[in-house]
């Protein structure tokens, strides 16, 4: 009986093998995948070695029994293990440690993980069996070496200096534990993304067809060249054009300089997405690079830039990643190449981005190799979240020092990402070592640039007591938006201004949001009279442009971000933006931080009450607002990563675990019931008839309204809330079960239960 890994069936009931080992086998298909992966950071060794032993355990005579049973290929098989999946992974894993006590360690990681995940160490706080405990019981290798391995599985053994071919090293030649993290997991994607590969390959071939093919970069510059020569010709000699034409050329002029850190600080409106890909497209053609991906904070702003990206390069090169992409922008191909990100230009989140980089699952960890040889365009730069910077750009370094990547911290609003962070005592738990001082190259050539810009004026208007007296000031004004810090304060303030006033907030779902964006753009271009009182929601993305704009004090780079929403086009000589403080403060938090930080500033900088959004403010405002931040790694995610990697204890599943840039703890998620481009109430009726189909769920994602658990538990006990049904029981989802609970006015309504305090943010 010839070992096997996989077994197809047929459609006239027959039955296909693919072999373990040899011609065709799956052992050799996915070593030689990982391999050709690992190429491209020099870890080819380590990535064969490891295709070829990850299914070792498969020669155990329980697995080959239990593979023929499970698929029914020959049911009078005796299941001589017992009931149930038999491990597949362990057998390897010791195999390795057996061949090679120190490199075999490293690569156990990856073999006893390719399915679960990549594990703990030490048994910690996550769930599931560690490494430690899965490595002690050598019964799994015994069982494995009594199935037959062939005798060149056995043979295979590390070089004699393993260590030459590992690129994380110091310039001393040490390796660097810190980033051994970051290198197993590129190892661990490499060999999980070959296995998935080569079982797709021979389980689905007609699906394995659809992916690859894609334009190369080369040919995807040429495109671009076309469509900017077109834009270049069709644009009138204006004093703006002139600008965003130097932008350009700045941008394709610095993709000459060796890879790194770049930064591209451009005010609104300098035209940085299409400029940004000039320099990536350069940059990565003459320096041999794979692809670009653009990460971006915000979904709104996602769809706008994968919309400007297709236009200039087609459907297919753009490949856009996010969780509240519509279904019917998916194709098979594009679904697959999500998978593994094997596209060449890929729109994404600073979320995907960042938690696959500190992912345990291998569904998670997959793409990690496809960022080897990229550039990363890092789109507002100023939103990286401050609990999470010391792990982010640790890795983030770890990607430019050792993985042939360059990153773009593209924003108008460039924070201090170099040198001393945080608190001014050197060491200090408040504190750490940012990228290294001069590593971060600025792209544009002239300082004065924010100033050549300026659109609008930006005073600081002092306090203002009551929100009666704001909305006075505001209903002297035609067309106005304010914009305040809380979901409470924007309600209160609405109840005191006239009828029409529009009110915007997270409380709204994003179907809803987006009809009512729409609807505010089109009275603007209409010249109505619109007035909006919004949360800083609308600082996302939200491409609007109004003449006047009132703000509450909040950090200086939220202030830049309300500012863009005013005289954006450039239609007036300026527009006014008025900075007040309300009357009662944010609650603590990061939102604090930014508004005491802005306080301080009006003190020692902005003393005549008119505030600059120049390069050097900026820089200013993010040493006090970084000084105020008690931890940038508030769950100790370098300490599971890097604090035992000298001794090859890495704590992967706990630190994935505790690695989460939405922080929606406490949060619980409720489907409302609106009617836009979809039906929020018929998508329900389609789950309930046909089951949750993978279209009718990312559709409902835009019906969503996240509130705390504690108002979650009460609208649940007053029974307006319920579980979404489906043809076969109920879902762990919670939709609107009365028609009071949402208005059209104001989202989720006030009519139940009472809100408390200060808990909605935005």
């Amino acid at each position: 009986m010839n070992p096997i890994a996989h077994i197809r069936p047929l459609e006239d009931g027959s039955f296909l093998e693919q072999p373990l080992f040899g011609p065709n086998g799956h052992l050799d298909g996915v070593a030689e995948l990982a391999e050709q992966f690992a190429t491209s950071f020099g870890a080819q060794q380590f990535a064969k070695l490891a295709g070829f032993w990850h299914d070792l355990g498969k020669y155990k005579k329980d697995f080959q029994n239990y593979i023929r049973q499970s698929s029914g290929y020959q049911n009078d098989v005796a299941n001589e293990g017992g009931s149930g999946k038999v491990d597949h992974t362990a057998a390897g894993a010791m195999f390795a440690v057996e061949k090679n006590p120190v490199w075999g360690q490293l690569l156990s990681y990856l073999i006893a993980g390719h399915h679960t995940g990549l594990p703990d160490y030490f048994k910690d706080k996550a769930e599931g069996s560690c490494l430690q405990d899965r490595l002690q019981n050598k019964e799994h290798l015994e069982l494995a070496k009594q199935g037959s391995i062939p005798p060149e599985l056995l043979d295979l053994d590390f070089s004699n200096h393993p260590e030459k071919d590992v690129c994380i090293k110091k310039d001393n030649g040490q390796l660097d534990d810190k980033q051994l993290h970051l290198w197993l997991r590129m190892l661990y994607s490499c060999l999980v993304d070959a296995d998935f590969l080569d079982t797709e390959r021979f389980m689905s071939p007609d699906m394995n067809e659809n992916r690859g093919n894609s334009l190369s970069l080369i040919e995807l510059r040429k495109k671009y060249d076309e469509f900017m020569a077109e834009k270049t010709k069709n644009s009138a000699r204006t004093p703006i054009n002139e600008i965003r034409s130097q932008i350009l050329r700045d941008c394709r002029n610095s993709a000459q300089e060796k890879p790194g850190f770049f930064s591209l600080t451009v005010p609104t409106g300098g035209g940085k997405t299409l400029a940004s890909m000039g320099f990536a497209l350069d940059h990565a053609i003459k320096y041999g690079f794979s692809r670009i991906i653009v990460a971006i904070p915000f979904t709104s702003i996602i769809e706008q830039t994968a919309d400007v990206l297709r236009s200039v390069f087609g459907e297919d090169a753009v490949l856009e990643h996010h969780s509240n992409l519509d279904p019917e922008k998916e194709t098979v191909k594009s679904r697959l190449a999500t998978e593994n990100w094997d596209a060449p230009i890929i729109v994404t989140t600073n979320v995907q981005l960042f938690q696959s980089l500190f992912a345990a699952k291998s569904s998670s960890c997959r793409k990690l190799h496809n960022i080897v040889g990229s550039v990363i365009i890092l789109d507002e730069a100023q939103t990286l979240p401050p609990d999470y910077l010391k792990p982010i750009l640790s890795v983030m370094e770890g990607l430019v020092d050792y993985f042939k990547t360059s990153i773009v911290l593209c924003t108008a609003t460039q924070p201090a990402l170099e040198g001393h962070i945080g608190s001014m005592q050197r060491g200090s738990e408040g504190g750490f070592e940012g990228i290294e001082k001069n590593k971060v190259r600025e792209i544009m050539t002239d300082a004065s640039l924010s100033e050549k810009m300026s659109r609008t004026n930006v005073s600081y208007i002092g306090t203002i007591d009551e929100w009666s007296n704001l909305a006075e000031k505001l209903m002297t004004h035609d067309q106005v938006l304010c914009i305040v810090n809380t979901r409470k304060d924007c309600r209160e303030l609405h109840s005191l201004m006239p009828e029409g006033t529009i009110h915007l907030s997270a409380l709204m779902c994003g179907e809803h949001r987006s009809k009512v964006i729409a609807d505010i753009k089109k009275k603007l271009k209409n010249g109505e009279s619109v007035r909006v009182v919004s949360t800083q929601l609308v600082e996302a993305g939200v491409d609007i442009d109004f003449p006047v704009v009132y703000r509450a004090t909040a950090g200086l780079d939220s202030i830049a971000q309300a500012a863009g929403r005013c005289n954006r086009e450039g239609l007036r000589d300026k527009g006014e933006v008025y900075v007040f403080s309300p009357a009662k403060k944010t609650p603590l938090g990061l939102l604090r931080y930014g508004e005491d930080s802005f306080s301080d500033m009006i003190v020692s900088t902005f003393s005549d009450n008119r505030i600059e959004l120049l390069p050097e403010q900026f820089r200013k405002y993010f040493e006090k607002f970084f000084h105020r931040v008690i931890s940038f790694d508030k769950n100790d995610i370098m300490g599971y990563l890097a604090k035992d990697a000298a001794r090859l204890k890495i704590q992967f599943r706990s630190a994935a675990e505790e690695f989460s840039l939405i922080d929606d703890r406490g949060q619980k998620n409720i489907i409302v019931w609106y009617s836009g481009k979809y039906d929020s109430r018929k998508l329900l009726n389609q789950i309930a008839a046909c089951g949750p189909r993978r279209d009718s769920m990312r559709r409902l994602q835009r019906f969503s309204v996240n509130i705390p658990e504690k108002l979650w538990l009460e609208y649940q006990k007053a029974g307006y809330i319920s579980k979404v049904k489906t043809n076969n029981g109920e879902l762990d989802m919670w939709c609107q079960a009365v028609p009071e609970l949402y208005d059209e006015k104001f989202g989720l309504s006030l009519n139940g239960p009472k809100f408390q305090g200060d808990e909605f943010i935005c």
